[in-house]
């Protein structure tokens, strides 16, 4: 099997089948459509019985868990999976038809595949466009901690190396339901693999009301060990000093305000409460001046 379309959903019954058509429409074949249903009360898992029963030219391989979260829904589904390659599909988003077919045919140009932990392709909210910005050119080769400096932004279409995905597994936190992907990407990046970013957009995707992307401040608040532990990251991988570090540690306050008093949020970024005073009262004196 080259390729595990992999698909954590929860109450996207009303949606999912666009991916599923999208699927069925795919110019290559070699793939499976492995589904995590995180506890959907709706007819997910009717439809999913139903499309098990058709005669489609792919495997689909679904499983209903406990709600815990897309973090937990991934760690499950690398290690179930049977593909080489583990691409990440939301249940709310479709992939354009070529997309596999595109996917193995950039993968087979990485020749020193020990320096690589996958590729991507672009996102769009349709084929000719896409979500965030890119480089000039065709491809290049970087980590995900070298986006930025390319102006690679925006959501993109990872495509990761099985092998090497299941190395690097999600948090697990008790009483807590999620954890940003970019914790795990990035400590891929931080150990030195690098993604071969190519400039076509194979995903097919819009921001839902009641997705992650629209709703990631709540979502951080919620979760505030889980978004400790990525600010944390974030200062270490990025090699910040002292401003850069007073900066993210206002960037987590303004997170978790509704949740924590300033004595927890600084207990969670594992500093004093007077650093925390310090970098809340800078950013709000340099917004202050500027207003000014």
């Amino acid at each position: 099997m080259k390729i595990t379309v992999f698909t954590p959903t929860y109450n996207r019954g009303y949606i999912i089948e666009n991916l599923y058509r999208s699927l069925q429409k795919q110019s290559y074949k070699n793939f499976e459509w492995l589904v995590i249903d995180d506890g959907s009360s709706d007819d997910t898992e009717e439809q999913f019985g139903k499309w098990i029963q058709e005669n489609n030219l792919f495997d689909i391989r679904y499983y209903k868990v406990e709600n815990g979260g897309k973090h937990r829904a991934i760690n499950k589904g690398t290690d179930l999976t049977l593909g080489e390659l583990f691409f990440i599909v939301d249940s709310d988003d479709s992939l354009t038809e070529d997309a596999l077919e595109t996917i193995v045919r950039w993968e087979k140009t990485i020749i020193n595949k020990d320096e690589f932990c996958g590729l991507s392709g672009n996102r769009g909210r349709n084929p000719r466009e896409i979500i965030g910005t890119t480089f000039e050119g065709e491809y290049v080769d970087a980590t995900s901690l070298e986006r930025s400096k390319l102006k690679i932004t925006g959501d993109k279409a990872e495509v990761f190396y099985t092998h090497i995905i299941k190395k690097y597994k999600f948090d697990e936190i008790e009483g807590e339901k999620f954890i940003t992907e970019a914790t795990v990407w990035d400590r891929m990046a931080y150990d030195g693999y690098k993604i071969r970013w190519f400039n076509k957009t194979i995903y097919i995707c819009d921001y839902l009301e009641d997705g992650l992307t629209q709703n990631m401040a709540k979502v951080f608040a919620k979760n505030p060990i889980g978004s400790a532990i990525y600010i944390n990251q974030q200062i270490k991988f990025y090699n910040c000093n002292f401003k850069g570090k007073l900066s993210y540690y206002n960037l987590y306050y303004e997170f978790v305000k509704s949740e924590l008093t300033i004595n927890q949020t600084a207990k969670r970024l594992g500093i004093n409460r007077l650093t925390l005073l310090v970098a809340i009262t800078l950013v709000k004196c340099k917004k202050f001046i500027i207003k000014v």
